[in-house]
């Protein structure tokens, strides 16, 4: 050993230093790579991870709130129906929202054994599937199953469709809170209510109208069964346009459902063998807008918005216009589904179907409305509008913009008989009280002129007469005068109590000649008010409506004692002369389906034949039918109807009283007579003799006829179908003579001011001359 050597082993501690080995390195690496990946860098890894992931879910458990529901699944469309539930109209989006509690049990059970058995006992979360889930769409594979109803609802109602990270993160961290916060029948009722059933269905509801046309509340299990199996792929499994492997994928989803339902013993397998499967129905159009269909949807909102003012739901019109809008009401309206198609059949047959604006240029300004009431209930049984809603908008039912003319005239009776009114001469007004009946005689009060003379149908003079005639053959000098003996303020009271729009209206005498707006509806309310012996009636176009399970108290549509019942029954039982000897007894009288029913009616017909009228009544039903000459390019929008469907003129007794009889006598069931407690006239002759209302200067003959007219009835150029053949004498002569006509009636403040003045708003069709 070298000294060298010796000095570095005594260094070494006295040992001899081994030799040295020479290392070859590994030739693929893989010696590094373990020493990098060793099993505690693994586990270390992985625990980490797991901790990471807890703290960021923790995190995001306390970041994410459970959000406010979308707006698209809180939309709703409003349902519309007939009185007996039958669908009338949907409007806005398809989807009805119902209460679990409506929906059966067994029903409910169908959707949790199609999608989540263990719905009743999990957390509201499948990890496995939201695993499994997520991996698919790091991976690009797309939509994957598994999800619980809970998350189903989630992903519906509060976040979107989007297959992303973010959301299922966001589906599983709300799932969770649902879960704890609310209970499984909320969330099951959700996730019923939310989900898309094919045929433009959101809902169970709109899914159990859309493929079996039955309310939630009656489906049976094996139609809920297959409405849970449309949610895993609705178009596909729809019946109607499935394939023929679709339809046997649906039916094998059918019985998977049903088989879980045994498995759960929540159906009995006795019972679950004896189950057919339940073919849907053919899907049909959705209930729209047309025909009459819009009109009646319009009036029921129109009503339902008002009745949201005024229980305070809404603010003001705009604001419950808006409520109304947003959807989410079931609307039934008291429309009685067999009388509006009879009423929609009666104006077919007769007016539309003999209008020709080929041939008449005027037929296609011809505007029918009609309404009709249960004078019992204020029920609005039935309503035309118009030819059709999507072509006409106008509901000429419900428009106020023409004059009702001559169906003004009882509301004048009824407050002379209830104002126990007199004449000038402090005669009392009744049934048979006598008249002058002359056309253009000045109306006086006090003895002095009021610059009104009112003419009457083509100048007809009719002399001394009593109030009975002169409903009969309507004629306007009786009814002016008579306005005026009771007082045009408490005419103008009456006529708004019994239900006519008064406010603003000046209480002058031209508005004896029923020159305020009012509408079918309206007429049909002040008759129907007449009908119910003097008890208000106003007409209810809403039987029920509920928003979203609450139902919407509606006031009662009969109200108080408005005028008595004498005064009532009296009108009433002057208006069955119009009928049986007036202007409407070709039409009405003499139809044969009248088979003895009592009626009572008026006729009105406006001047230049603008607006035609017939309101008659039963005493169980009520309809005022009304046609118009509306033209938009014409002042104010109203025009003439001469020569309407081959007619010289459109009066009151001839098409609106076809129309109401063919519809009302068509409707009825078995004959009626009225129950009227009145002390003057019943339609027929008094039993004593009339009392003259003042002594003349020169006595009349006793046999007055028409001064224009060379025999005892008034000249008439109307159809002889519709106008008076005869005329009762008076037993006594008339106190009053004719007087000479002013050169201008006086223009009333408010009021129309001269005969063709069209510029008057309140007399568009510048009426002076009302007719029938």
């Amino acid at each position: 050993m070298g000294r060298a050597e010796e000095r570095r082993a005594r260094q070494r501690g006295g040992h001899r230093a081994a030799p040295r080995r020479r290392r070859s390195a590994p030739a693929d690496g893989r010696g590094r790579i373990r020493r990098l990946f060793t099993w505690k860098k693994i586990l270390g890894t992985v625990f980490g991870l797991v901790l990471l992931g807890m703290g960021a879910f923790v995190v995001l458990y306390m970041v994410i709130d459970i959000p406010e529901g979308n707006a698209d699944a809180e939309r709703q469309g409003n349902v519309y129906k007939y009185s007996d539930g039958s669908i009338m109209a949907r409007k806005g989006y398809n989807r009805e929202k119902v209460d679990l509690a409506k929906v059966p049990k067994g029903v409910q059970h169908t959707f949790v054994a199609a999608e989540n058995k263990t719905f009743y006992q999990d957390s509201g979360v499948d990890l496995r599937g939201t695993a499994r889930g997520l991996l698919n769409t790091v991976s690009g594979k797309g939509a994957q199953g598994g999800s619980t109803i809970t998350q189903q609802y989630v992903k519906n109602y509060y976040l979107t469709q989007d297959q992303t990270v973010s959301r299922k993160l966001k589906e599983m961290v709300i799932s969770l809170k649902l879960d704890r916060e609310k209970s499984k029948d909320y969330i099951l009722a959700g996730y019923i209510n939310t989900s898309y059933y094919g045929r433009g269905a959101y809902g169970i509801q709109a899914a159990a109208q859309a493929y079996y046309r039955v309310d939630a509340e009656d489906l049976t299990v094996e139609q809920g069964a297959y409405l849970a199996a449309l949610l895993q792929a609705p178009n596909q499994y729809d019946w109607a346009i499935a394939s023929e492997t679709g339809k046997r994928l649906v039916q094998e989803r059918w019985n998977y459902v049903l088989d879980n339902m045994v498995g759960q013993k929540w159906l009995d397998a006795g019972d679950r063998q004896a189950m057919k499967f339940p073919v849907p129905k053919e899907p049909r159009p959705a209930p729209g807008m047309s025909g009459q269909a819009g009109y009646l949807v319009e009036a029921a909102n129109t009503a339902l918005e008002k009745q949201l003012v005024a229980d305070g739901t809404a603010a003001n019109s705009t604001e419950a216009e808006a409520l109304v809008e947003a959807g989410g009401y079931t609307v039934t309206l008291n429309i009685d589904k067999k009388k509006q198609a009879a009423l929609e059949q009666s104006v077919k047959q007769q007016l539309t179907s003999k209008l020709d604006p080929k041939k008449r240029t005027v037929d296609a300004d011809v505007q029918a409305g009609a309404a009709s009431v249960d004078p019992k209930t204020g029920a609005v049984v039935a309503m035309y509008g118009g030819v059709d809603y999507v072509k006409h908008y106008t509901n000429n039912a419900t428009r106020v913009d023409y004059q009702p003319a001559s169906t003004f005239k009882p509301v004048i009776l009824a407050a002379a008989v209830d104002e126990d009114a007199e004449t000038q001469d402090g005669v009392p007004i009744t049934a048979d009280t006598m008249y002058d009946g002359t056309s253009e005689r000045q109306v006086l009060e006090d003895g002095k002129k009021v610059g009104f003379a009112p003419e009457n149908e083509d100048d007809g003079n009719y002399g001394p007469i009593d109030v009975q005639q002169a409903m009969n053959q309507s004629v306007n000098s009786v009814f002016a005068q008579m306005g005026v003996d009771v007082g045009m303020p408490e005419v103008i009271d009456v006529a708004g109590k019994l239900g006519m729009d008064t406010k603003g209206v000046d209480p002058v005498p031209a508005q004896t000649l029923g020159s305020m707006g009012a509408s079918p509806l309206q007429m049909a309310g002040v008759y129907a008010t007449l009908d119910n012996h003097g008890k208000k009636v106003t007409p209810a176009v809403l039987k029920a409506v509920e928003h979203n399970g609450r139902e919407t108290d509606l006031p009662d549509p009969i109200g108080d004692q408005v005028i008595s019942r004498e005064a009532a029954d009296t009108v009433t039982s002057v208006l069955t002369g119009v009928v049986d000897d007036g202007t409407a007894k070709k039409s009405v009288r003499d139809n044969p389906l009248r088979d003895g029913q009592q009626v009572a009616g008026k006729t009105g017909t406006s001047d230049e034949n603008r607006s035609a009228w017939f309101t008659g009544f039963t005493p169980g039903l009520v309809t005022s039918v009304g046609l118009f000459g509306e033209d938009d390019k014409a002042p104010h929008g109203h025009v003439p109807m001469y020569k309407a469907a081959g007619e010289p003129r459109i009066n009151g007794g001839l098409f609106p009283a076809r129309i109401w009889s063919a519809y009302t006598f068509g409707v009825m069931d078995g004959v009626t007579k009225f129950d009227l407690d009145t002390k003057q006239g019943a339609a027929v002759r008094p039993t004593r003799p009339p009392t003259p209302t003042r002594t003349p200067t020169e006595t009349p003959s006793k046999e007055p006829t028409p001064t224009k007219t060379p025999s005892k009835e008034p000249t008439t150029p109307a159809p002889p179908t519709d106008e008076p053949t005869t005329t009762r004498q008076p037993t006594q002569p008339p106190t009053t003579p004719p007087t000479n006509r002013p050169t201008t009636p006086a223009p009333p403040t408010g009021t129309p001011t001269a005969p063709g003045d069209d510029d008057n708003p309140l007399l568009p069709d510048g009426d002076r001359r009302e007719q029938q």
